[in-house]
Formats: structure tokens, C-alpha cells, sequence
């Protein structure tokens, strides 16, 4: 994990399921489930806070799809598989016997529940640079996945079906300085606006501008 716990006992308790707590009452105060409630917004601010800063082009509509997936059952039991979190869940003999330890649901709320221990020994500063490196892994596969579709070239074989109809693109301008620049572009049909578009690079822009374009026009992305 990188982190090592004063009280250990906070690690044990984010580690126990329903069904340990259970079978092994006053071992653990309890189940990891309110450790869970409270990992999940602790793990929302993180992860708002690092898209605000670090994706500046992108709109808010862009940010919460990115957040949204970021902290999902899917990428959360992930970043638990990197942990090989499953190795040390405590479990009822039911849930042990089902193969539970793999279970994404249980893996995801798991890793949250580690979180909010880590949040509560440890304090905001120290949950952060535990669960940072997740989030930012995440994040850099996300923006390329998005980045690696063309919007242009779809945007352009749509506009080809019907002869005389001509996409064009022109540069509005530049805000900040030099090193971390953010380019706006308009994306026109003819002299139709139909997109508006922000990046890091012209290039980047253009494609935000026909992604807009392409959603004005109605299409599944």
C-alpha cells in the first residue's frame, strides 16, 4: 500500500465483511460497510479535485463522465486487483466457500473501505498520496481512449453523403501561457456553427469541436 497504519485495528475493520462481523462479533466493531460510506466521497473529492486541475480543457460535462468512471464497481475492483486486496478479506465460511475474495462488488467497496481508514489514521493529505496513483492511471487511459477516436473523420464521412455540404474549422484563440496553452476552435457546416471545441494542442481542440458537432447532429459516441 505504501502506508503504514497507527492503529492497525482500522485496517482490520476495513477489511472485514458483513459476514465475518457476523461470525466474530466484538473481534471487529463492526462490518466494512460504514468504512465504504465514508471511502466513497472521500474518494470523489480526490478524484474531482485531480480532474479540475489537471484536465483544464475539458468541460464539466466531460469531467463528471470521467469521475463517474473512475470510481465505478469496474475500476475500483481493478485497483484492488493491483492491491491483491482479496488476499486479505476477512469473510464468513459462506462467503469464503462462494469464492468471494474475486467478487468485484465486494473487491470495489473494499477498496473504499481501505481508503476511509487510511483518510481517518492518517488524515486528507495521506489518503490522497495513497490513492493518487490509482486515479491517475485511470485517468491517462481514459483521455487516450478518448483522444484515440477521430471525430473528425467521422464528422467529415457524414458531411460527404450530402455533395456541396463543407466542414471547416477556425481557430478562436489562446488563453494562458506559453508552456500550458488551451486552444478554443469552432467547428463549422458550411457557415453553420456547430461545435465549440477546447485542448491542449489546435489539433485537440478541433477534435472537441466535432465531438460537439457530431452530438448536435444526434450521433451515438
Amino acid at each position: 500500500m505504501g502506508y503504514t497504519f497507527r492503529d492497525e485495528q482500522l485496517l482490520r475493520h476495513a477489511l472485514a465483511h458483513s459476514s465475518y462481523a457476523n461470525e466474530h462479533r466484538g473481534e471487529v466493531p463492526g462490518s466494512n460497510e460504514r468504512l465504504e460510506f465514508l471511502g466513497d466521497s472521500v474518494l470523489g473529492v480526490i478524484t474531482a479535485e485531480y480532474l479540475y486541475s489537471h484536465f483544464q480543457a475539458l468541460p464539466e460535462g466531460n469531467l463528471t463522465k470521467m469521475r463517474a468512471a473512475l470510481v465505478c464497481e469496474n475500476s475500483l475492483f481493478e485497483f484492488a486487483k493491483e492491491l491483491k486486496l482479496g488476499d486479505y478479506l476477512l469473510l464468513g465460511h459462506g462467503e469464503e466457500r462462494s469464492g468471494s475474495r474475486n467478487r468485484p462488488s465486494i473487491l470495489s467497496d473494499a477498496f473504499e473501505a481501505v481508503l476511509a481508514a487510511v483518510y481517518l489514521d492518517g488524515g486528507f493529505e495521506a489518503a490522497k498520496k495513497y490513492v493518487l496513483p490509482f486515479i491517475m492511471e485511470g485517468a491517462k487511459k481514459l483521455h487516450a481512449g478518448n483522444q484515440d477516436h477521430d471525430y473528425k473523420t467521422t464528422l467529415q464521412e457524414i458531411a460527404q453523403q450530402n455533395p456541396g455540404e463543407l466542414i471547416h474549422y477556425e481557430l478562436i484563440g489562446s488563453t494562458g501561457p506559453d508552456h500550458a496553452k488551451v486552444f478554443e476552435v469552432h467547428c463549422y457546416l458550411n457557415s453553420n456553427l456547430l461545435g465549440k471545441g477546447k485542448g491542449r494542442s489546435k489539433k485537440e481542440a478541433e477534435q472537441m469541436a466535432a465531438k460537439e458537432a457530431l452530438k448536435l447532429m444526434g450521433e451515438q459516441l
